[in-house]
């Protein structure tokens, strides 16, 4: 976590005190709320994203096979790295 400064203005101020004495939190956390909420991805638009990936690449005919294109990967360097 970065701390940071700011300032506002009294009006402001006032209804986030008011705000943090009502929810039993601080003005800090209602700020990194607002930010958040306002700035931040919130975490059903993180999962969506995710769910939006999975799969992408399943049908695709022009790749070979995971296990095949590890095995291309690491051939010829095994006997190397236990000689080594």
């Amino acid at each position: 976590m970065k701390r940071t400064q700011l300032y506002l203005d009294e009006d402001i101020w006032k209804v986030l005190h008011i705000r943090s004495r009502q929810s039993g939190t601080s003005v800090s956390e209602l700020v990194r709320q607002a930010v958040r909420d306002k700035y931040g991805i919130s975490s059903a638009k993180r999962r969506e994203a995710m769910q939006a990936v999975v799969g992408m690449w399943k049908d695709r005919t022009d790749l070979p096979s995971t296990e095949t294109y590890v095995r291309q990967l690491r051939k010829g360097r095994r006997l190397r790295r236990i000689a080594s």
